[in-house]
């Protein structure tokens, strides 16, 4: 029985007008099975996630000890999260670029080694340098190496359940942030940070395993042509411009987006890294500040579950509930400080849980928008540029937090800041080509002559010839 999605041979008239049905509806006329192997790979993204981004929100808990043991600023402790932040952004191009000129399963292998290695290395620090270079610089390599891969893995191998699956592979960050905060709590009080950051990094070697369930594809025949001449520079300049989409920073649509992206960046973060000293600082308990974090994460679980679910009922436009989810974590940041003020922790609580639920229903809504605005053809540059540019909002965002505590003495100011950056994100979609338009726009159709990435075309096992044939896809 061939495969959803592949069964064409019923209609071979009408092929142009066919093909352009499909690309008006289908992110570029490309109608993939939904299922099977590409269950697998939400399964592999579920616990790659968790061990990224799970393993980010919760490195609150080392923000006191090393603050403690090194006798630093907080701005300057800061840094090593947002080095890490910063360096798996800043990174994530060359990770798509990587799997667009050979393969996305050995990409991903290595990112899960150098994540592990640099939290190993980092167990062993004497100074905040040896951090900012370890758990900072080697182990956001290894994530940035990790993220847009499995993104654009999951992505290719879905059509009609796309934020859904999503959905379910981002919703591990909230069930690691809820399991992991009194985890390492337990750990750090146990083994001390250096044993926890040891266990920590053994932990993060299991991310291997799970690159090794991407199935690597045969490379196609026609780039091979070239390879017995040789390559001039600007052969090279252009095959590369190829891999990273650079083209994509000529168009107005993308660039709009990757700003707005950018400023939910530098307010996103600031809770997960400084609400659990918050907490503390408003004379809640060790356990007590952990689990407001824990809290968070756990309704960020439902609200990534839930996001994907509702979006895909299609009643909405994605970039309208991206637009909600976002102003409504801004909002939700911004009370979490004057909740503590009244030394109410039943109404820190209630905001964590409220914020923890609107922030996963964002989180997944960013990347599954992406082929609404650049197609699917081009998904793997586009996440890895826009994880370039936004990094340097992410580099910005925890010292910021960092030197507004120094200043004024608490984190009031600090978490306020952070949400009116995510309130200017939510405005700043607001200027997109037709934002106030209830239907859908038929996204951009890629130029496969300009650029030719067989890593998408062939995970969901469709070849080109096969994508120019579909019809309009099943409702």
């Amino acid at each position: 029985m061939l495969p959803l999605g592949l069964a064409r041979d019923d209609k071979p008239t009408g092929m142009t007008n066919s093909k352009q049905k499909a690309e008006g509806q289908s992110d570029g006329g490309e109608d993939r099975p939904d299922g099977g192997w590409g269950w697998v790979l939400v399964v592999a993204m579920f616990v790659s996630m968790s061990l990224v981004f799970g393993l980010m929100r919760s490195l609150g808990i080392f923000f006191l000890e090393f603050v403690q043991y090194f006798e630093e600023s907080a701005q300057a402790i800061s840094w090593i999260s947002s080095i890490g932040l910063a360096a798996q952004q800043f990174f994530s191009p060359l990770g798509a670029a990587l799997c667009n000129a050979y393969n996305a399963r050995v990409v991903v292998m290595t990112g899960g080694f150098l994540a592990g290695l640099g939290l190993i290395l980092a167990s062993q620090a004497t100074c905040l340098v040896h951090l900012y270079l370890t758990m900072g610089l080697i182990s956001g390599l290894g994530w940035g190496l990790i993220f847009t891969p499995m993104v654009a893995t999951v992505i290719a191998n879905f059509t009609h359940r796309r934020t859904l699956a999503l959905g379910l592979g981002f919703s591990s960050i909230g069930l690691s942030s809820f399991a992991f905060n009194p985890l390492f709590q337990l750990l750090v009080e146990t083994y001390a940070w250096r044993g926890a950051l040891l266990i920590l990094g053994g932990l993060s070697l299991n991310i291997v395993p799970c690159g090794a369930l991407i199935r690597p594809q045969p490379r196609p025949k026609a780039p091979q042509k070239d390879s017995k001449s040789k390559l001039s520079c600007s052969d090279v300049l252009r095959r590369f411009s190829s891999y990273l989409e650079l083209s994509l920073l000529l168009e107005r649509p993308y660039i709009t987006y990757t700003l707005a992206v950018s400023l939910f960046n530098v307010g996103y973060f600031v809770p997960y890294f400084h609400l659990v000293a918050h907490s503390r600082q408003a004379g809640f308990s060790q356990y007590q500040a952990a689990f407001v974090v824990s809290a968070a994460g756990a309704t960020d679980i439902c609200g990534r579950v839930a996001s994907g679910w509702f979006s895909d009922l299609g009643h909405f436009r994605l970039i309208h509930l991206l637009s909600l989810w976002t102003l409504l974590v801004g909002l939700f940041i911004m009370l979490l400080p004057v909740s503590s003020l009244t030394g109410s922790y039943a109404a820190l609580v209630v905001i964590s849980l409220l914020y923890g639920f609107c922030s996963g229903a964002l989180t997944s809504l960013v990347f599954v928008v992406v082929p609404k605005i650049v197609g699917v053809q081009r998904t793997m540059g586009a996440l890895g540029l826009l994880q370039l540019i936004e990094s340097s909002a992410g580099l910005l965002g925890t010292p910021l937090s960092g030197f507004l505590k120094d200043i004024t003495g608490n984190y009031v100011a600090s978490f306020l800041v952070a949400g009116s950056f995510l309130l200017l994100g939510s405005l700043t979609l607001a200027t997109l080509p037709h934002f106030f338009s209830c239907t859908e726009p038929p996204p951009p159709v890629a130029d496969k002559s300009e650029a030719f990435h067989p890593e998408l075309e062939q995970m969901s096992g469709l070849s080109p010839d096969v994508n120019d044939q579909t019809d309009e896809p099943e409702r």
